[in-house]
């Protein structure tokens, strides 16, 4: 058993798979043509870390509902974690790249962290090594 996806409720699909590629470094591995429940079209797109087996669903807001979880999907909490093995250098490509960090990383008795803001708003934790 494996948890294999992980949904993120996002604006629009190309900007976020540019953040997710370009800025992070993942892999686009589907990026597929589907349709809403009720038969609107819709694109299926996955994005997944380097080697990692779980991946993410960007999964475009349909609905006033989903469009007020843009962003707000951990209720203001650090709901992912992205572990790096060279965080100062990962940081160093982050921030040059634009990424908004909330405050300077710090080192915790589980290795170095800095939390981010994705495209959507949501926190994440840069984690690496002590």
């Amino acid at each position: 058993m494996q948890l294999d996806l992980v949904a993120l409720i996002i604006d629009e699909y190309d900007p976020a798979i540019d953040f997710f590629t370009q800025v992070l470094g993942f892999d686009l591995v589907e990026d597929s043509p589907s349709l809403t429940n009720d038969g609107r079209p819709k694109r299926w797109v996955v994005v997944r870390p380097p080697g990692a087996q779980t991946g993410i669903l960007l999964a475009r807001a349909d609905g006033d509902e989903q469009r007020a979880a843009v962003g707000a999907q951990t209720a203001g909490r650090v709901g992912f974690f992205l572990r790096v093995d060279d965080f100062d250098a990962t940081y160093r490509r982050m921030t040059g790249a634009g990424v908004t960090f909330l405050a300077e990383p710090r080192t915790e008795p589980y290795g170095r962290v800095a939390v981010f803001l994705d495209i959507a708003g949501n926190k994440w934790d840069l984690l690496g090594p002590a």
